[in-house]
């Protein structure tokens, strides 16, 4: 192997350098030009370090003034250590992907249960305690208490915040406290499958309130998907053997509120650095504070101590803990679907969303033994079906202003 180096004239001969120690020369300029040798091409390898096979084989010329090329002949060391440098980037990332998975995996699996069985304590208690005010600020001032206490030991850091953030989260909390109400009157009077199958229309209402109150446009593929939607919901609401007026518009409201709710979360928390979990903790907060005067006004404190004790003694103790499972369980489920949003993608929430409803459904007609017929059945497919048409079709799509 053969390469050309210029160098500058050193001042000792080939016998000193075999003999001493120097410094060895300064390249000024190295080329590696496409020389023959022999009949071949010959080019320098990178691969493993270069060895000088002797130091008679430099041919050093003292030229005065004037700069020349010297021969030298190198090889590869075979007993070189190579760099090592491990890039396995194919196997790093599909690692990372299987962990993201993974997380993601079970962030749905935690939400769901938890909502499963927030759903069902929650009608256990509607059902001999027909207080949806209380029952939802409970729910509230639960959550409220557990986030003091974490922030309190250092569980969880307590979020900075200031006058504009309370300002900006205003509007998420009225919206937010109008839903949880608005749903937990329907659960007091339908049934846990028909609130749902009512409340998967919800993509329905956030289209339409973005269309003529936002001015905001979508493909004809989003506003095609709604008619399954709207018309699923429809025949399970004609054909539920349980229909009431009251549960029925409950579920509808706490649609349209929490509508709203996610409208006024994009616009007032951009650019705000809190967490999902602190600022779901901030948003029961707030709730809480304007849902007890509204509680207060519209069942009291004499009604809830006479229903109270009429539970008692229907139940007994175990009334307790179903009014402190069904609200410890809200604040779970709902921390950690905020949680998943800091790990996933809208479009991956949404279809979350959908399927978390599908469970809710099941799980409620199984437990507490809910008479159904196949036209029911069918009423809610369509309708979860197309929920889940309009996820893919708005995937990417923010919508446009006319």
């Amino acid at each position: 192997m053969i390469s050309s180096v210029r160098l500058r004239t050193p001042t000792f001969t080939s016998a000193q350098l075999s003999t001493q120690k120097c410094s060895l020369p300064i390249i000024e300029h190295c080329s590696f030009p496409n020389n023959i040798h022999n009949g071949k091409q010959s080019m320098l390898c990178f691969h493993k370090p270069l060895h000088i096979s002797s130091a008679e084989s430099f041919a050093l010329v003292a030229i005065s003034h004037k700069r020349d090329s010297t021969r030298c002949e190198a090889y590869e060391a075979d007993s070189s250590r190579p760099i090592e440098i491990n890039i396995d980037l194919p196997d790093h990332q599909a690692r990372k992907e299987t962990a993201q998975t993974l997380r993601i995996s079970i962030y749905f699996a935690t939400w769901w249960a938890l909502n499963v069985v927030f759903n069902i304590y929650n009608k256990k208690v509607l059902n001999v305690f027909p207080f949806p005010w209380l029952t939802s600020t409970l729910s509230l001032a639960t959550g409220s208490l557990m986030m003091l206490i974490s922030w309190a030991v250092g569980i969880a850091e307590a979020p900075k915040t200031d006058v504009d953030f309370w300002k900006t989260l205003s509007p998420v909390a009225v919206a937010h406290s109008i839903g949880h109400v608005a749903a937990t009157v329907s659960m007091a009077n339908v049934a846990v499958s028909f609130t749902h199958i009512i409340k998967s229309g919800e993509p329905a209402f956030s289209v339409l309130v973005s269309r003529f109150l936002l001015g905001e446009t979508f493909p004809t593929s989003v506003y095609l998907s709604l008619l399954p939607i709207i018309g699923g919901c429809g025949l399970a609401a004609i054909t539920e053997l349980n229909f009431n007026m009251i549960g029925f518009m409950g579920a509808m409201i706490s649609n349209l509120a929490f509508v709203f709710r996610n409208i006024f979360s994009k616009k007032g928390m951009k650019g705000k650095s809190v967490s999902g979990m602190n600022y779901y903790a901030c948003l029961s907060m707030l709730s809480l504070l304007i849902l007890i005067p509204f509680a207060i006004a519209v069942e009291g404190p004499q009604v809830w101590a006479a229903g109270w004790k009429t539970a008692l003694e229907q139940i007994g103790p175990n009334f307790v803990w179903w009014v402190a499972a069904q609200s410890i369980f809200y604040h779970l489920y709902n921390q950690v679907s905020y949680m998943s949003l800091d790990q996933i993608s809208p479009l991956t929430f949404s279809i979350g969303n959908t399927m978390k409803r599908i469970s809710v459904i099941v799980s409620s007609i199984i437990i507490f033994r809910t008479p159904v017929q196949p036209i029911n059945c069918l009423g809610a497919a369509i309708a979860i079906f197309g929920t889940f048409l309009y996820s893919q079709s708005n995937k990417g799509n923010k919508g446009s202003k006319k």
